[in-house]
């Protein structure tokens, strides 16, 4: 059996241990520093428990078999693995070293979450685990604990696939009943059973009740025995009905009766995430900016963004927006061209995305010069204390979160400081 102590050294002194992270039931994560380049990483291997099983070989594949799955993923809300070895009779996971902390120790220090705030994570994890689903796995563990905040950034990151499984949706399989009591629907408690993506439905609406009320909810197994469900609004009267309703509907213990997919789901706990009419008030049509977002063309999207922006304001014979032009600019011409760019990137770009990471950062409405150039660098627009030329920015989404929009910074910080007020006027 192997178990490792700070200081001790792996491949051939390549890393060496810091301290233990967390254990469960399955893996123990450390941290680990890479002494070539001063780098934190996260390893993790199974557990001393799984160590001494008899079928020690079988769950080492399994144990690979969630790296190879990871790997397959590149989304900023998912962890990522960047390579697997063996250390002795152990094989080891390396992963990007997150600085934060997880959503269970974040609300059993500040207590239940805002709406707001709430929303902000699990629209983030929903985002994520669309992505796994259209990939054709399933996560079966969305939980707080497995749920990470960036400390830059207040961005929430899903770690943990030790449970996901490839499904076929609506189809009748086999699966471990390996689950956390509280957030696994009743179809987990089964062997055999069908499970499809409104399997992680019912544990995002239940990690979104424990968010928002710091209470762990019942267990599907006793609902099933007839204990009741306490509705969230129960333990916290700030609650809106909608998000109430919505994650009633998503714990419903019977499939047939809970949103067939997140995206549904986030639908009904959060109106605003649905994209207005592609046509404005003043008679702006968004239709191009949408197409281009929609297949990735992220530059052009930038351009077409800046172009829609100055119509608007009656400033294309000029080329610039001033800032009294902003303090008019139309609310709903704001949200759509926001929600466009937060819906088609997975909530990675977006003017919001960018007023959240400055103000995450210290950033208000003064001008501060330390805090605008930890924001430039946090958002890969400053690297190694040099500009980058736009022809350089990565239109992708590897970039950066809030690395675009781009162009429409050029019009002055002064501008921007006064789009992020007219988000707060507008309420978006």
């Amino acid at each position: 059996m192997q178990l490792w102590t700070p200081n001790q050294s792996l491949q051939n002194g390549r890393f060496i241990v810091q301290k233990v992270l967390d254990s469960g039931g399955f893996g123990i994560t450390y941290s680990a520093l890479e002494q070539r380049t001063g780098q934190l990483f996260v390893i993790k291997t199974l557990n001393h428990l799984q160590q001494t099983r008899a079928d020690f070989d079988e769950q080492q594949v399994k144990f690979i078999n969630e790296a190879v799955r990871l790997a397959q993923c590149s989304h900023p809300h998912i962890v990522k693995v960047n390579e697997v070895f063996k250390e002795g009779e152990l094989w080891v996971i390396v992963m990007e070293y997150i600085n934060g902390q997880d959503l269970a120790n974040y609300i059993d220090e500040r207590g239940q979450l805002s709406e707001l705030e709430a929303l902000r994570y699990i629209e983030q994890i929903g985002q994520a685990l669309e992505y796994i689903h259209a990939k054709g796995f399933l996560h079966r563990d969305i939980k707080p604990n497995n749920i990470l905040l960036r400390r830059s950034t207040q961005e929430a990151v899903l770690i943990d696939f030790g449970l996901v499984r490839e499904f076929q949706g609506g189809k009748t399989g086999s699966m471990t009943n390996a689950k956390t009591e509280g957030y696994a629907p009743i179809e987990q408690y089964e062997r055999r059973g069908t499970f499809a993506a409104y399997t992680d439905v019912y544990a995002l609406a239940a990690t979104m009740y424990s968010l928002l009320t710091a209470e762990v909810p019942l267990p599907a197994n006793f609902r099933k025995s007839g204990i009741a469900l306490h509705p969230p609004k129960q333990f916290n009267s700030a609650i809106s009905d909608r998000v109430n309703k919505a994650i009633l509907q998503g714990m419903a213990l019977k499939v047939e009766e809970r949103p067939q997919t997140v995206r549904e789901w986030l639908e009904l706990l959060n109106s605003k995430l649905e994209v207005d009419s592609l046509k404005s008030a003043v008679g702006m049509n968004y239709t191009r900016l949408r197409d281009l977002l929609v297949v990735g063309k992220w530059r052009e999207a930038d351009e077409e963004t800046t172009r829609v922006m100055l119509a608007v304001a009656g400033r294309e014979k000029e080329g610039w927006l001033r800032v009294e032009d902003i303090d008019n600019f139309p609310c709903e011409g704001l949200r759509t061209i926001d929600q466009l760019w937060v819906k088609y990137s997975n909530g990675c770009f977006g003017f919001s995305v960018q007023k959240r990471i400055y103000q995450s950062l210290g950033g208000t409405r003064e001008y501060n010069y330390e805090i605008w150039k930890a924001f430039y660098v946090a958002i890969g627009w400053r690297k190694d204390g040099t500009w980058m030329y736009y022809k350089d920015l990565t239109f992708d989404l590897t970039a950066p979160v809030a690395h675009l929009p781009k162009e429409f910074w050029y019009f002055g910080e002064g501008v921007v400081l006064g789009l992020f007020s007219r988000f707060e006027t507008c309420k978006l």
